[in-house]
């Protein structure tokens, strides 16, 4: 929607949860978006590939497909891009490449109350089955320091409105995620796990460019660049900017 709504792009998204779809289709129509963006209550592994993307954003998913459909999963993507088409992979990951699961009982609890079926890949892992699949990585940023902030900023949120999660659920539920998001943002902290955006490419093989303003050599539409790091904001006196 944003996309839509900022960059003119049309837009569809694709989800297994019921309840995702119903109140995403009706911020569709709340926003005035019919048209221009839909949402589909399927498998990724239906989606159409005789039309396929310019780009695709995956976001949260990854962790849940597991190390077995992994290479599945990337093929899927790749034949769902256009060639020269850009992915945008973002995911939990194992903070080591040899801890496949959270000690202390946290992978254990979150298995069993939060995350059923969920499996933590080092990026590296991520990374060797991407490019088996034919998928290009460019630009690998760790955000592991910011989502720790943001499951404290969660977890505060919740603490602060407790009664009122009581009431729309069970103490059970509650307990459950008020663990969760303490135990994780404190993982995040450690470094036992760590959030990787990955963005990729299908290449399109014109190393000589293709005429439309890509770079020769880039086989996509990545510009090479990271203006967006560097934007002329002042920093404090900490050396971060506001």
């Amino acid at each position: 929607m944003w996309a839509a709504e900022h960059y003119g792009v049309r837009a569809h998204g694709v989800t297994l949860s019921r309840n995702q779809h119903a109140h995403v289709s009706g911020l569709i129509e709340q926003r005035g978006l019919r048209g221009r963006v839909s949402i589909e209550l399927a498998d990724y592994r239906d989606l159409d590939e005789s039309e396929p993307y310019d780009r695709i954003a995956s976001v949260g998913m990854f962790e849940h497909v597991g190390r077995a459909q992994l290479p599945a999963y990337f093929a899927k993507v790749n034949r769902l891009l256009k060639p020269g088409g850009l992915l945008m992979n973002h995911g939990i990951t194992a903070g080591g490449t040899g801890n496949h699961q959270l000690g202390a009982g946290m992978g254990d609890f979150i298995e069993r109350y939060i995350f059923p079926g969920g499996e933590l890949m080092h990026v590296s892992k991520v990374l060797q089955v991407m490019s088996e699949a034919g998928i290009e990585p460019l630009d690998v940023e760790n955000l592991r320091p910011h989502y720790a902030r943001t499951l404290w900023a969660w977890s505060d949120a919740l603490e602060a409105r407790l009664d009122e999660a009581r009431s729309l659920t069970s103490e059970r539920v509650v307990r459950a995620y008020r663990l969760y998001l303490g135990c994780s943002a404190t993982g995040f902290e450690r470094g036992w796990m760590g959030l990787h955006q990955m963005l990729c490419a299908r290449p399109d093989g014109k190393p000589g460019g293709d005429g439309g303003g890509h770079l020769p050599g880039a086989q996509s539409a990545y510009p090479f660049q990271r203006d967006y790091m560097y934007a002329q904001t002042p920093l404090t006196d900490e050396g971060a900017a506001p």
